[in-house]
């Protein structure tokens, strides 16, 4: 009976089972086995380098065909790095070139290969150079997310030895020349990518002034801009304000963790944020500047204000967010015009430090108090519940699945990466 089945319906069947499933069912014969490849290597997960060299070594290179999601996470020991440096960049980049219907790939120092020059208490080996030149690499790349990425000592120079001492990497100047980009293999060239639509960097240092020069050809919509611990607070807002003021005028979604100025983001006429229409807090925001920035941006378009926070700073947030909303009012017709809804995703405290009765009911007390204020505005609202950063990361880590070769019975386009 399934072997008479026409190959579209197995198909059918093999995408609606788990991946356990999959594996049994992919050893019945061999037209099984090729009708459970799409759904068998849809999912890749690599956890460590050994697992990404048994990749390279037994999966045939056409199965790279049927990877969306592609996990890459090689952390390892000094020494096991210092010995697979180089192999393991080129071997990486071989399953990506090679993954024509990849949509995510996310990876945890793949490309460790640099010498940090800089030691600080957070030390990463992800290369600007070899990010850049990778996502300039690809041919439709859309969404780009950068985690943790270092200057280059060749891009930075200036940053050598001062404090306060940003983590800068060395080895990384052998990255040959991008047929578009040239040498200039900066964190700004991304700019020129010119179907990039969606940047995420967060934990990374952008000081680097191109960002207010490089030629912009693309159309950001989403754009997520993290602090660097390194720096202080009046240094990342100088930052993430230049970025803005050279992608703004396309960008619709935006995620804050910075303050930003009236200077320029107040006017409807100046403000180069002309077209946001949904802006993101984050929950490292210092609360005390919440009624403030929100205030400057009021020459955006803005119609859905959500904050993230966590337990500890909800009455806080709440309190800010009615001030904010009492200044509305206020100042009346003009000001936040098209605000249509606000949301706040409250993150729960460590199962080793939870509120006490007093602060929970205090809490609930805040959010109903912000609640009824939004239904008198006539604004939409919603509180919700998130499990805490390192779960989730858990989470996000154990999810997926690990691939080794399945047993044989016998012998695109990237359009989003997450670096």
């Amino acid at each position: 009976m399934w072997s008479s089945l026409p190959t579209e319906m197995k198909l059918a069947v093999v995408e609606v089972l788990d991946s356990d499933d999959v594996k049994s069912l992919s050893q019945v014969d061999r037209d099984t086995y090729i009708a459970c490849l799409p759904s068998s290597f849809k999912n890749v997960k690599l956890n460590n380098l050994q697992a990404l060299q048994t990749f390279v070594d037994n999966v045939p290179r056409s199965y790279c065909r049927y990877v969306h999601y592609l996990d890459l996470c090689t952390e390892s020991n000094a020494r096991t790095l210092a010995l697979r440096n180089s192999s393991c960049a080129q071997e990486a980049h071989s399953i990506i070139v090679s993954s024509p219907a990849l949509d995510i790939l996310a990876s945890w120092n793949v490309f460790p290969f640099t010498t940090v020059v800089q030691k600080t208490s957070s030390l990463c080996m992800l290369s600007e150079r070899l990010v850049v030149a990778i996502a300039a690499s690809v041919p439709d790349l859309k969404r780009l997310s950068l985690d943790r990425v270092s200057r280059s000592l060749m891009h930075a120079p200036e940053l050598h030895g001062v404090p306060p001492y940003i983590p800068l990497v060395s080895g990384d100047e052998n990255i040959p020349d991008h047929p578009r980009l040239g040498a200039d293999l900066y964190l700004p060239s991304l700019l020129q990518l010119p179907t990039l639509r969606e940047l995420v960097i967060r934990d990374t240092h952008l000081g680097d002034r191109r960002w207010a020069t490089v030629p912009v050809k693309c159309k950001l919509q989403v754009v997520d801009l993290g602090s660097c611990f390194h720096e202080n607070e009046d240094f990342n807002s100088i930052c993430i304000q230049r970025i803005m003021g050279a992608v703004g005028k396309t960008v619709d979604e935006f995620s804050l963790t910075t303050t930003v100025s009236d200077i320029v983001f107040a006017k409807p006429s100046v403000t180069p944020l002309q077209r946001l229409r949904k802006l993101h807090i984050s929950p490292f925001f210092p609360v005390d500047s919440v009624v403030d920035t929100i205030t400057n941006l009021a020459g955006s378009p803005i119609e859905n204000l959500s904050m993230q926070c966590y337990e500890d700073d909800v009455v806080d947030v709440c309190v800010a967010l009615e001030e904010f909303l009492n200044r509305r009012v206020e100042r009346g017709v003009g000001f936040y015009e098209k605000l249509a809804r606000i949301d706040v995703s409250v993150t729960s405290n460590d199962a080793l430090s939870p509120l006490g009765p007093d602060e929970v009911a205090e809490c609930k007390e805040a959010e109903q108090r912000l609640k009824e204020l939004c239904r008198d505005l006539r604004l939409a609202s919603r509180f919700s519940r998130t499990i805490p950063p390192s779960a989730a990361s858990r989470l996000a880590r154990s999810s997926g699945l690990v691939m080794t070769r399945l047993p044989a019975p016998g012998d695109g386009r990237v359009r989003s990466m997450t670096l």
